[in-house]
């Protein structure tokens, strides 16, 4: 009789069954049997099912350069060379200290609901607005759950208005509305991928993309040299320079996944400092590539919002094209993946026992709405200052740094903390110090006054443009 083995891995409170048969009884055929799994387990661990520190690196690079390394030319343009970097090297600390503090209350939620219960996952992804409610209760859940999922949204509705965007300086047969809703339907597709175990090799490859298109830029500016009478007169304006930081805070808030990614790791606690070293590698691709494009082609930035524009067509640029196409179409499933997840838990589809077409199938009205707002407002550039000032801030910057402080505001709470403040920040009270910087600063430059310009500008876009316009940006034809 065939012998059964059964082995448990446990990660945090991640557990794997993995069985393997066996035997000294087992026939040829079975020994062929059991070495096609063996080799279909090894093909699906190598491009499918991740999970480790790497993996999680991955997921927060690909994830965080995406579409803005495009516009972020735009934003020198507004803020000029000096605030651009310092904006850029600035919002990357602070997005690095924010995704930190949302790593440190999910690993203690999952902490004390091991404590509290047999808690056992049986396919049920953690989400960041139940670990807010979990340890705050219901009010701090529903704003999270409200500012995570329309940013989101937002961020799904951004990628596929690139899409079209880039697709039109390759091929300007079709206007960039139909070509929205050509990607539009493209973009659905990732209803079939089931979580982010599964974005192992998408991941890898968004990065080689986006690291090949940053690189392109830098060098295809330089080749092209300074564009006759560039000029160089950022900031001129307090709504241009406001709206430009602003979409540098969108750059470095790509952090509203943190949860999911940490846990799709076979290891949460290794997360700390992962989205640290994701911010310092994009800030090699984003430093070089927006200063090259800024010191080329200086203020006529102001009127292309997409780095593309401005380059002649090559085959190396259309190569950094299509890249980002597909790029676009990976981070499309990043920012929509949780959407899914909210959507499946609010129908009861949210289970390993619920298979992948109906899940698919499920998931599919969760599209929709983003489709119908990516024709609406196809401000490639405007949107992403706008996303940034009045969600991004308080998803992945103000509730992350007034939830850390409400958590562990008494003294039991502080002295049970799964994770101590660094001994370098001075213990609770730096912590707390920091944190009550970060949500004022963000409050009031980022909300108050980014919220005041991208507005501003995002009306004056509507105005000039109109809503459902065919083509954004696009060059008259001859």
């Amino acid at each position: 009789m065939a012998s059964e083995k059964v082995e448990t891995v446990v990660a945090g409170n991640y557990v794997e069954m993995e069985r393997e048969g066996g035997g000294d009884g087992e026939t040829t055929g079975g020994d062929a049997v059991e070495g096609g799994r063996l080799s279909s387990k090894l093909v699906s661990s190598l491009f499918w099912h991740g999970g480790s520190a790497y993996d999680a690196w991955f997921s927060c690079s690909s994830n965080q350069v995406a579409q803005v390394l495009l516009t972020l030319p735009y934003s020198f343009s507004q803020l000029g060379m000096a605030s651009g970097v310092a904006f850029q090297l600035f919002y990357g600390l602070m997005g690095s200290w924010t995704a930190y503090l949302i790593s440190v209350l999910y690993v203690e939620y999952r902490t004390r609901k091991e404590k509290a219960a047999d808690f056992r996952m049986t396919g049920h992804v953690i989400q960041w607005f139940e670990v807010l409610g979990g340890l705050l209760g219901n009010h701090w859940r529903n704003a999270g759950l409200f500012f995570n999922c329309t940013f989101l949204l937002f961020g799904s509705v951004i990628q596929l208005i690139a899409c079209a965007s880039n697709i039109y300086y390759i091929n300007d047969a079709l206007d960039k509305r139909t070509w929205t809703y050509i990607f539009g339907a493209c973009c659905a597709t990732t209803v079939f991928i089931p979580s982010f175990h599964n974005y192992r090799m998408w991941s890898f490859l968004g990065l080689l993309m986006t690291t090949y298109t940053a690189w392109y830029l830098t060098v295809a500016a330089f080749v092209h040299g300074k564009a006759d009478g560039v000029t160089h007169s950022a900031p001129t304006k307090t709504v241009l320079y406001f709206t430009g930081a602003t979409n540098i805070l969108y750059t470095f808030g790509g952090h509203a996944v943190t949860v999911e990614i940490m846990h799709a790791m076979w290891k949460p606690q290794k997360f700390k400092l992962i989205y640290l070293l994701a911010t310092l590698y994009v800030l090699t691709l984003t430093l070089p590539s927006a200063s090259a494009m800024y010191w080329a082609f200086g203020d006529a930035l102001l009127d292309h919002s997409n780095a593309f524009s401005l380059l002649p067509r090559t085959p190396f640029r259309d190569a950094a094209v299509v890249l980002m196409l597909v790029h676009q179409f990976i981070t499309f499933g990043f920012a929509c993946t949780p959407l899914y997840f909210v959507w499946e838990k609010a129908i009861g589809v949210h289970s390993d026992e619920t298979t992948v077409l109906r899940r698919a199938a499920a998931r599919l009205p969760v599209v929709a709405p983003i489709w119908f707002l990516a024709v609406v407002f196809p401000f490639f550039g405007p949107i992403n200052s706008t996303v940034g000032s009045l969600l991004v801030s308080f998803t992945v910057y103000i509730i992350p740094a007034a939830a850390h402080m409400a958590v562990f505001a008494s003294p039991a709470a502080r002295e049970g903390a799964v994770e101590r403040p660094p001994r370098w920040l001075g213990g609770w009270a730096g912590m707390y110090a920091l944190n009550c910087f970060v949500a004022a600063w963000v409050l009031v430059v980022g909300f108050g006054f980014g919220g005041w310009a991208s507005t501003v500008n995002f009306v004056r876009q509507v105005n000039t443009f109109g809503l459902f316009t065919k083509c954004y940006q696009c060059p008259p034809r001859h």
